[in-house]
């Protein structure tokens, strides 16, 4: 928690309970279900917390009250759940195929109180409605992302990725006529001094 409130340290009594709960959330249901790595949990607020909140950083001014926001492959709610924590005046809809991962994000949901949170046990593609935006985190490349979530959004698609972002932007490009004007990519190490980040992305592709 002190990582967090290092970089949002303003941050409301709620948010900050919210917050500190979740560690706990989480080793507990780890504890039935495997949804974080074991070793992953001693890193958990860096990993996966802060890792999620980069999306404020980024592009969290696009997040106006009221707007709709699909978490496209959530796992166990990342980055669904720290961002409802932080957008509690925007809708989530956490999604994914594994029924397991959905059951934990609603319960969690559930347990902070996060009347904004819906967790749906569905694939992209058959999912019906339309967002504002789609956000996912190392779920799949954009040139297998795009189609998924084709016609879904309005405003964009935001991704936190790793590894060699220029070359799957260059194959999203080549096989689904994405525009590279429309792609914006931003380093992680930037908002967060941390090590761990120094290889990390939030790349979002415009309508």
């Amino acid at each position: 928690m002190e990582q967090i409130l290092k970089y949002f340290p303003e941050l409301t009594p709620l948010q900050k309970e919210r917050l500190a709960d979740l560690k706990a959330l989480y080793e507990d249901w780890n504890s039935k279900i495997n949804v974080i790595s074991r070793k992953d949990m001693d890193a958990f607020y860096e990993h996966h917390v802060l890792h999620s909140l980069a999306i404020a950083k980024a592009y969290g001014s696009a997040f106006a009250p009221g707007c709709n926001i699909l978490d496209l492959g959530t796992g166990g709610g990342f980055p669904g759940i720290p961002l409802a924590i932080l957008y509690p005046e925007c809708r989530f809809t956490l999604c994914d195929s594994i029924g397991k991962k959905v059951r934990v994000a609603q319960a969690v949901a559930e347990a902070l109180e996060l009347e904004n949170v819906q967790a749906v046990n569905a694939r992209a593609e058959a999912l019906e409605g339309r967002f504002d935006w789609v956000v996912t985190r190392a779920v799949a490349t954009l040139d297998k992302l795009l189609p998924w979530v084709r016609g879904k959004y309005s405003k964009g698609v935001i991704c936190l990725k790793g590894g060699d972002v220029a070359s799957e932007i260059q194959t999203a490009a080549g096989r689904h006529l994405l525009q590279p004007k429309k792609v914006t990519v931003s380093d992680i190490s930037i908002f967060f001094g941390e090590e761990w980040f120094q290889d990390k992305k939030v790349v979002m592709v415009g309508e």
